[in-house]
């Protein structure tokens, strides 16, 4: 499909009152005159024609489009703000089963995330294992040809409206903390699977925790062997960081607040351009913004051409974080004392800034992400681990 396939797609099948704002005010004009229920209503029309996903196959909901022509696609579709659903689905849970999983797998699963019929979350964290993630303790035992979940996982984003889960569980104790690991497909509409939400700072909730009591996984659904779990976990992980790495990278282009065309307009709309300083720090933000969606397109041009994301996306994981937090805290300068008190809820870049200050947590925090930076890019020795090759059941846990 070439842009000109894509121009005529947008006219015959694109809502005309998007494609008019849209091709007059680009994504915000569109934001203003459609609401999020009429863009999940139509969007398997946009599933549909294999533009969510270009590069993937067709027996996938795909295009087996080329990375050169799926740039030119996202060009094309750029203004009329046509985002990707279901986004922990089109990236962790697909990373995972297009690495490990089985022809069968990924027939049952892909279309459906593709659709947005099957929205999904990841169970990974646990209270006490989070920056080392490989100490979890979920356990999973079978019985024939099911496992039997229990245990407990937290800051499950979006748990709370989702219908499957990619797990990952204990299933041998007596070998070192990542050998024992397996990796599973989780229906989250069963008996034994409780979602608390939890409320973060800015008011709103994303985060959950899930308790697992016994609840049952088909062996048709364990990705990769039994066992191997932390190596398929890893291609999910690498696609997480890819994920949020801002603007560019395929994912979403940051979690919390507007990006630096909205502080541009704010800057003029208080009065604020004259001041020599605040120039200068809007122009530094904006920089990196720019640079960051330059280095987030090489690095979706080397996935589409089938490497997959590795060390490269904590770079972006860790550079795209904190450049937010500046932002959305830029946002907030710029409102003045309206970030300090308000009548009713709170101005969007208040809200955005608390929100942000997630961003060097999720997705891998930012110390872990400069510890896989500095052992698998620039070739510096792992830290010491006196448990290093010990039985998970003997390393002290908190």
């Amino acid at each position: 499909m070439n842009a000109e396939d894509v121009r005529a797609w947008v006219e015959a099948n694109v809502p005309r009152a998007w494609v008019e704002a849209g091709r007059r005010g680009g994504p915000a004009a569109v934001r203003a005159v459609r609401t999020r229920a009429e863009y999940e209503q139509w969007y398997p029309v946009f599933a549909d024609s294999g533009l969510v996903v270009p590069t993937w196959p067709r027996a996938y909901g795909g295009l087996d489009a080329s990375p050169v022509e799926a740039r030119a696609i996202d060009a094309e579709l750029r203004p009329f703000h046509l985002g990707r659903l279901n986004p922990l689905g089109l990236n962790n849970t697909a990373a995972a089963l297009f690495a490990f999983g089985s022809e069968e797998q990924r027939l049952r699963f892909l279309r459906p995330i593709v659709r947005n019929e099957e929205k999904w979350c990841q169970l990974f964290s646990e209270p006490g294992a989070g920056s080392d993630l490989a100490s979890l303790a979920c356990r999973a035992e079978r019985d024939g040809d099911v496992w039997m979940l229990t245990g407990q996982k937290v800051w499950s984003t979006w748990a709370h409206f989702s219908d499957f889960a990619i797990v990952l569980a204990r299933t041998d104790a007596d070998v070192p903390k990542r050998q024992g690991i397996t990796y599973f497909l989780l229906d989250l509409h069963q008996p034994g699977v409780e979602v608390r939400p939890l409320r973060h700072i800015g008011g709103d909730v994303e985060f959950n925790e899930v308790f697992l009591d016994r609840a049952a996984v088909p062996d048709a659904y364990r990705v990769g062997a039994a066992g191997e779990g932390w190596k398929v976990a890893n291609a999910t992980l690498a696609g997480e960081r890819q994920m949020v790495a801002g603007a560019g990278s395929g994912g979403v282009d940051r979690i919390g607040g507007r990006g630096t065309d909205h502080l541009l307009v704010l800057a003029r709309a208080q009065g604020a351009t004259h001041d020599a300083r605040l120039r200068q720090d809007l122009m530094r933000v904006y920089s990196e913004e720019r640079i960051r969606e330059w280095t987030n397109e090489r690095g979706r041009a080397q996935a589409k051409a089938g490497r997959p994301p590795g060390a490269e996306s904590s770079v972006g994981k860790i550079h795209q974080g904190e450049l937010n937090q500046s932002i959305q805290l830029l946002a907030t300068a710029l409102l003045g004392a309206g970030a300090m008190a308000w009548l009713g809820d709170p101005p969007h870049e208040v809200r955005g800034m608390l929100r942000s200050r997630a961003n060097t947590i999720e997705g891998g925090t930012t110390e872990v992400n400069k510890n896989i930076v500095g052992e698998r890019v620039l070739q510096l020795p792992r830290e010491p681990d006196p448990w290093q090759g010990a039985p998970w059941r003997d390393i002290p846990r908190s």
